[in-house]
């Protein structure tokens, strides 16, 4: 992948620069085969393990069962993407910028011991090992549909709850408005942190109510099984009606403030990646629309094309947070 800078600062890569076709061809070419019969598993069946059973996979992770989340909005029809492909197309630049070199590179990532720390506007700031993370409400299943702002989308089964039940645990004070989530950066870990693309360590932001918001998922797992390194192990964020970039991966700190946090993307584009981030058909990334998208596992780069739903189809749950605000100009 191809990473340029101009005389304005970062210039974000052109899809054609994501991944070599030939290369990005052949991977999805042998994608297809491993995931051959799987794909087409339907919900039913995934929620019995059939479908994981056929998948797939370098090797099955320890489990990680859930019931299914009564939340309303957090279970989509939809089929799930494949676990090969889930697992192996991936963002996670410290890395590597390529969409394979999580998959080979992140078996360096040591997920044990962790914690995170949270701590500003709050009445009871603490830190939570993971155990006391996985103990402090049930796990639940919940099939999200994920945007990836290059114009992709897939869905996946994730196991968590909702960060506002860890919220809640710190109680925060009527000052605070966003909260601010801070990832590893260890450079012994993770080889994708001598690029200077971004401004390490990776962060990310929401507003309280976006963050307090039942959909917002703190997870574990995807599949039944803890997720893997390049998927963000061992504790991940997923904001189902953003922009992937928005659900930071291997969160140590969780910050509340009174002021609106700086973001990764933010940082190193500000014409192109909002705060928000909401998905929006409506709003083009500075050089491409983002009106369409195609499944990740579909048919690469020849796959239908989807229409892209405003808030990624969660309008029904989250779009009153929102009442009153231009989001052409808020995005």
């Amino acid at each position: 992948m191809l990473i340029r800078t101009g005389h304005n600062g970062f210039v974000h890569p052109q899809g054609s620069e994501i991944t070599p076709q030939s290369a990005y061809e052949g991977r999805r070419r042998m994608l297809r085969t491993l995931a051959a019969g799987a794909a087409g598993a339907t919900l039913a069946g995934w929620a019995a393990r059939d479908a994981r059973a056929a998948v797939e996979r370098p090797g099955k992770l320890a489990a990680l069962p859930g019931a299914p989340s009564q939340v309303a909005g957090a279970n989509t029809m939809e089929a799930p993407t494949s676990y090969a492909d889930a697992s192996q197309y991936n963002n996670y630049y410290e890395f590597g910028l390529d969409k394979a070199d999580p998959a080979r590179n992140a078996h360096t990532l040591k997920t044990t011991p962790w914690s995170i720390k949270v701590e500003g506007l709050v009445a009871k700031p603490r830190t939570f090992g993971l155990e006391e993370l996985l103990k402090l409400s049930a796990q639940e299943e919940r099939i999200y549909r994920l945007r990836c702002v290059e114009g992709w989308s897939m869905v996946i089964p994730w196991v968590g709850y909702s960060l506002a039940q860890l919220l809640r645990q710190v109680q925060p004070l009527g000052s605070a408005k966003y909260v601010e989530f801070v990832t590893l950066a260890d450079k012994n870990q993770m080889p994708g942190l001598r690029s200077s693309v971004l401004d390490w360590p990776y962060t990310e932001g929401l507003r309280l109510d976006e963050a307090m918001h039942p959909l917002t998922l703190l997870a574990f797992g995807m599949y039944g099984e803890v997720l893997p390194p390049q998927n963000g192990a061992p504790v991940r964020l997923v904001v189902p009606w953003k922009y992937g970039f928005k659900s930071a991966k291997s969160i140590v700190a969780i910050r509340l403030t009174d002021k609106q946090p700086g973001t990764a993307w933010n940082k190193a584009a500000r014409n192109e990646y909002g705060f928000y981030s909401n998905v929006n058909p409506d709003v083009p990334h500075p050089r491409w629309s983002q009106a369409t998208e195609r499944r990740i596992g579909e048919g690469g780069l020849f796959a239908k094309k989807r229409k892209t739903l405003l808030f990624n189809g969660y309008g029904d749950q989250v779009a009153s947070m929102y009442a009153g605000m231009d989001l052409k100009q808020q995005f």
